[in-house]
């Protein structure tokens, strides 16, 4: 994990509140329902001002920790703020130092394993610590580029 500086970046797509522990229940997962319909093909076809073809999923919002409740938006980043299409909103990502990983493999576990990690490096007592502020996943060919607040 290395520390770096992240650029500042508006994400429109769409979102859900959440914890981890409602993710590990099937029955509760909210997570499976977001990604399929951000990932349907052209979820954000006719949002304009798009800065790549990335996916970007931000986990803002924290109630507390990483056992508490959060917001994850996923979509696409853009230049400005468009009329936004319905059902989805924008969040502004702020700059921010952040540890990133860079998370290559099978998707979505090498994925969930490195978000084990960052918890495992939380509890036990890591440094930097987690800001718990707003989080960031980049989505592209090669894989995920996860950006942690710190």
């Amino acid at each position: 994990m290395n520390v770096t500086e992240r650029a500042e970046l508006v994400v429109v797509g769409f979102a859900v509140r959440t914890t981890n522990a409602d993710e590990l229940d099937p029955a509760r997962a909210k997570l499976p329902a977001l990604w399929q319909r951000a990932g349907a093909p052209g979820a954000f076809a006719h949002v304009p001002g798009r800065v790549d073809e990335n996916l970007y999923a931000v986990l803002t919002d924290y109630e507390s920790d990483h056992h508490g409740a959060f917001t994850q938006i996923v979509g696409t980043g853009v230049r400005t703020v468009p009329r936004l299409p319905e059902g989805m909103v924008a969040v502004r990502v702020p700059a921010a130092h952040a540890l990133r990983l860079e998370v290559r493999g099978p998707m979505p576990q090498a994925l969930v394993e490195s978000w084990q990690a960052v918890w495992k490096h939380t509890e036990s007592g890591g440094t930097p610590a987690r800001a718990f502020t707003t989080d960031l996943e980049v989505h592209h060919p090669d894989g995920v580029d996860l950006y942690v607040a710190v």
